[in-house]
């Protein structure tokens, strides 16, 4: 595999956004998806936005993300368990060139951890100072605070 990666070059392209939507869309940040979603855009062409939600989000939030242009995955079980394992996905597919993770939740340094082994570039998003964490922001490539 390694061998075809050096032959075919480095054909990774654009930023997959993944929301972890119960630890970033909460009251006290006020966050807006579209400044997400721009945060993302400042790395390259946004090829993926998911908004990760449990399955107990109100359905005008869902309507929000989809009229916002995010694909919606709603899980009955830990939402930080679905988004790392489709991160690993698209990191390990080699399908982009940068993975970008709104949170504030540390639970996501093994997947940026595994996004620079494997040569992704990682863009941590932050809801806003109060919500940033340092560990994730420390091992990320790039990272934001939105409205700062």
């Amino acid at each position: 595999m390694e061998f075809l990666r050096r032959l075919l070059g480095n054909r990774r392209e654009g930023v997959a956004l993944f929301v972890d939507g119960p630890n970033v869309l909460r009251e006290e940040f006020d966050v807006d998806l579209d400044d997400v979603r721009a945060a993302a855009a400042a790395s390259g062409r946004v090829v993926a936005a998911r908004l990760y939600l449990n399955e107990d989000a109100p359905p005008a939030l869902v309507r929000a993300g989809e009229a916002r242009g995010y694909e919606i995955i709603t899980t009955s079980g830990d939402v930080d368990v679905k988004l790392a394992v489709d991160v690993a996905e698209f990191v390990l597919r080699n399908r982009v060139g940068t993975v970008a993770i709104a949170s504030r939740d540390t639970d996501f340094k093994p997947s940026f951890e595994l996004a620079g082994r494997e040569g992704v570039r990682t863009l941590a998003i932050a809801p806003g100072s109060y919500g940033r964490s340092d560990a994730l922001r420390k091992t990320a490539d790039e990272s934001v605070t939105l409205g700062e």
